[in-house]
């Protein structure tokens, strides 16, 4: 790589590891990635078109193995879900709960969600947008690839209507607090739905993780945060 190439590329909140596919992962991707899969192209999105009516959409950032994505979907077929994650074996896994659940309001993109917000989604064209348990990038030196920052409030202040919410959750304090820091910095963007500086009973949408469930038996904390998009 050049030193120009350094200069230039991106800060990227995520590290590629794909991790091998199971055969019924790649099987997921030769059947039902036509489907239920986005091919990422710099077209923006018709949401309409995709899923062949005008419910609200929700999207979310980094779903991991899609179970929770799934279980939301399951829970309110009234609603349509995009999910983003660039992990292989994690799409592969979510493909398979579609068809095992026979859901048809999910779509994914197996891409960077930066460039899935900044080119593919048009303005006002989100209900909602869940970040549950990003990589808190806990060493202080990779601070700068946590993945809400001010940047990215930007492009969720385009791309959420007004009255709709982002919605974040953590299991690491220090990154609950900057995650509180920087979406009060932009209070005349985001109004916090809890009252200033309080956090957010988990709502019973968001479905309880078995990760959660083994840390709450530890008595480990998590932190929601629903900051709802002003009308500004």
């Amino acid at each position: 790589m050049s030193d120009q190439e350094k200069i230039h590329r991106p800060i990227r909140s995520f590290v590629l590891r794909q991790g091998r596919l199971t055969p019924g992962q790649q099987r997921a991707f030769d059947d039902l990635w036509p489907d239920y899969g986005i091919d990422y192209t710099a077209e923006p999105l018709n949401f309409q078109a995709l899923f062949g009516n005008e419910n609200p959409v929700f999207v979310e950032i980094g779903f991991g193995n899609g179970e929770s994505l799934a279980q939301m979907a399951a829970a309110h077929p009234e609603q349509n879900y995009l999910g983003i994650e660039v992990h292989g074996p994690g799409v592969g896994h979510l493909l398979l709960k579609i068809e095992a659940l026979d859901l048809t309001n999910i779509r994914i993109m197996k891409h960077d969600a930066i460039e899935v917000l900044n080119n593919r989604l048009a303005d006002a064209s989100l209900q909602g947008l869940f970040l549950f348990f990003p990589d808190p990038w806990h060493k202080k030196r990779h601070h700068k690839r946590r993945i809400l920052n001010p940047g990215f409030l930007k492009h969720l202040y385009r791309c959420i209507k007004p009255g709709g919410f982002f919605h974040a959750a953590t299991d690491w304090e220090a990154y609950a607090v900057q995650m509180m820091a920087v979406l009060t910095e932009a209070q005349d963007q985001f109004e916090n739905s809890a009252g200033e500086g309080n956090y957010t009973p988990r709502p019973s949408y968001r479905p309880l993780t078995k990760f959660e469930q083994r840390g709450q038996r530890l008595g480990h904390g998590v932190w929601d945060l629903i900051f709802i998009r002003r009308h500004n």
